[in-house]
C-alpha cells in the first residue's frame, strides 16, 4: 500500500464511513417504525463521532479525507433525520426546511466562491457548533421520546425553537463571513 492510500484508510476514516453507512439503517428504522432502533443507530452515530475525533488527534490519524468526512457523515445524518421525522409528523416540516436550507446555501456558497477562483476556507462558527449541539439534542429528544414512550413532549417546542433560532444565526453569521470573503476577492 502506498502512503497516499495508507492515509485513506485509517481507523477514524474506517469509523467515519460505518457512520455514513448507520444514515440509511436509521433513516429506514424510523420508517418502519423502530424508534428504538433508529435511536440506538443515532446513539452509535453520535459515539462514533467522539469517538473518530478523539482517535485522530490522539493517535496523530488526522487526514484531509476526514476533514471531507467528518461533517459529511455529520450533516448526512442530521440532515436525514429531520427530513424523515419531518415527513412522519414527529417535527415541524418548516424546522426541517430551515435546516435542511441553511446547509444548501452553505454549500452553495462554498461551490460558488469555488467556481469563481475565490475558494472559501470553512471554518466552524461558535454559533454553528452550539446549532449543531442544538439539532443533535432536538433529534435525540424526540428519538427518545418515540423509542422510550417518555413524555418529553413538554421541552420539545423549547428546543424546537432554540434549533430555529441558531439555525437563522448561524446562516446570516455564514453569510456575512462568505459576502466579506467575496468582496475582499472580488
Amino acid at each position: 500500500m502506498d502512503n497516499a492510500s495508507a492515509a485513506i484508510v485509517t481507523i477514524p476514516n474506517l469509523i467515519t464511513l460505518v457512520r455514513l453507512v448507520i444514515v440509511p439503517a436509521t433513516v429506514w428504522s424510523l420508517l418502519a417504525a423502530h424508534y428504538d432502533w433508529a435511536f440506538w443507530l443515532f446513539v452509535a452515530a453520535g459515539v462514533g463521532d467522539a469517538l473518530d475525533g478523539i482517535i485522530a488527534r490522539h493517535f496523530s490519524m488526522v487526514s484531509r479525507l476526514g476533514s471531507f468526512l467528518d461533517p459529511m457523515a455529520d450533516k448526512a445524518l442530521l440532515v436525514s433525520i429531520y427530513i424523515t421525522l419531518a415527513a412522519l409528523l414527529h417535527l415541524p416540516a418548516w424546522l426541517a426546511i430551515m435546516v435542511v436550507s441553511r446547509d444548501l446555501l452553505i454549500v452553495a456558497g462554498v461551490i460558488l466562491a469555488l467556481v469563481l477562483g475565490w475558494p472559501v476556507e470553512m471554518h466552524p462558527l461558535p454559533i454553528s457548533k452550539a446549532n449543531t449541539l442544538a439539532q443533535i439534542l432536538l433529534a435525540a429528544v424526540v428519538l427518545a421520546d418515540l423509542a422510550f414512550v417518555i413524555d418529553l413532549a413538554v421541552i420539545r417546542p423549547a428546543l424546537t425553537l432554540l434549533v430555529a433560532a441558531l439555525t437563522v444565526g448561524s446562516a446570516a453569521a455564514y453569510l456575512v463571513d462568505w459576502v466579506r470573503h467575496m468582496g475582499r476577492s472580488g
